[in-house]
């Protein structure tokens, strides 16, 4: 895998690749990365990236020279524009997106793109949420790390990917830390789910899948209600014994 991250910006992404499991993934080759500042490729007087809308109003846009310049100096690839306006990323989009092996991550600014370069090279266009932010870097971090993790080698421990929140439109059940008891008044010390502590794997299992069901009917009544819809077809498909 390799990401291509292009930005105005690049030194408030490269710090993100410095620490932690995405640093010894990087180490490891696992996944090649390359930031490239999208203003040196701006064929303007001095490297100039934005111009006033056509038919006037606030903010500037990116030039599309430069961005086109950029997108044909990484080679081809998987390109994502990260705009606001975009389709909701999520984690099936993160799974998916790990299968490519050459993501392009085009960070906007200032009003954003100009439409001609996304609909001339962009695959597709990207939103973390419905907030704006002052750039697209957030957001490509988030696709980076989001994808990274999926990528075999990433994680020290590859069950960590099982049953994690969003499978089966389902948020991940409690969890609790086995901690060293200390003598002093904390949260620690109130009451955990005691199926967890009796080694009954196949119970505990049930419990905390009755507990994932719980916690995204509360946190997530939207992805609660996709998760039953899945349910109620599985169990009609069932009963008619086609699976």
């Amino acid at each position: 895998m390799r990401f291509s991250i292009l930005t105005l910006f690049p030194e408030l992404v490269a710090p993100y690749f410095q620490a932690s499991i995405l640093k010894r993934a990087l180490d490891k080759q696992v996944f090649r990365l390359e930031i490239a500042n999208i203003r040196d490729f701006s064929p303007h007087k001095h490297q100039r990236a934005d111009f006033a809308p056509i038919g006037g109003g606030a903010g500037q846009i990116l030039d599309p020279y430069m961005l086109e310049n950029a997108l044909r100096s990484v080679g081809q690839g998987h390109v994502i524009f990260l705009s606001p306006s975009g389709k909701p990323y999520n984690q099936s989009d993160a799974k998916r997106l790990a299968t490519y092996p050459h993501l392009v991550l085009v960070c906007g600014r200032y009003e954003g793109f100009d439409e001609r370069a996304i609909e001339t090279y962009g695959d597709e266009v990207l939103g973390i949420g419905d907030f704006i932010l002052t750039g697209g870097e957030l957001a490509a971090l988030c696709v980076c790390d989001s994808v990274a993790r999926h990528l075999e080698g990433t994680l020290g421990n590859s069950q960590s990917l099982e049953h994690e929140s969003f499978e089966e439109h389902l948020l991940e059940a409690p969890h609790f830390a086995n901690t060293d008891r200390l003598n002093t008044p904390s949260c620690a010390d109130m009451p955990t789910i005691s199926e967890y502590s009796k080694g009954n794997h196949a119970k505990m299992r049930s419990v905390m899948r009755d507990l994932s069901i719980c916690k995204t009917q509360y946190y997530r009544p939207s992805l609660y209600r996709l998760n039953r819809s899945q349910r109620m077809v599985f169990d009609s498909l069932y009963q008619k014994g086609q699976v």
